[in-house]
């Protein structure tokens, strides 16, 4: 059994997806394993994963409003020190998740034909967002 850990570093532009597919994949193959288990982790509580379709951009933009309906902005709530934006950002990120598992087959994640691996960015501003990846297998 081997395993390896390596981190990402993601610059967001604010509120929105960005897809990690290919340098989570990337990360993944060079790791060696071609049959096991990749955990991604993203150290942040502001922004989440997700696993979502990466074929129409509608599907992105949807989520993106139904999350602003679900935790809106001046729902009025106590934790205001970091703007108007980070309690809502919590929020969304507690309703999604900070880690996945994802079954490694033949030296890639194995993926549906649909789906890519996003960071959800929930605050306005860019921020640098660090993801770790570790993988174990054969």
């Amino acid at each position: 059994m081997k395993q390896k850990t390596s981190t990402l570093s993601v610059a967001t532009r604010g509120q929105g997806f960005i897809d990690i597919t290919r340098d989570v994949a990337r990360a993944v193959s060079e790791s060696g394993i071609s049959s096991g288990l990749l955990t991604v982790f993203i150290q942040h509580t502001s922004a989440s994963l997700v696993i979502q379709e990466n074929a129409d951009t509608d599907v992105l933009r949807d989520l993106k409003d139904a999350f602003a309906g679900l935790a809106p902005r001046d729902a009025g709530y106590r934790h205001t020190t970091e703007g108007t934006d980070d309690m809502p950002a919590h929020i969304r990120s507690a309703l999604t998740q900070s880690s996945l598992s994802i079954p490694i087959q033949n030296g890639a994640p194995a993926l549906g034909t649909w789906q890519a691996i996003y960071v959800f960015e929930h605050r306005d501003a860019p921020h640098h967002r660090t993801v770790l990846l570790h993988v174990i297998g054969e």
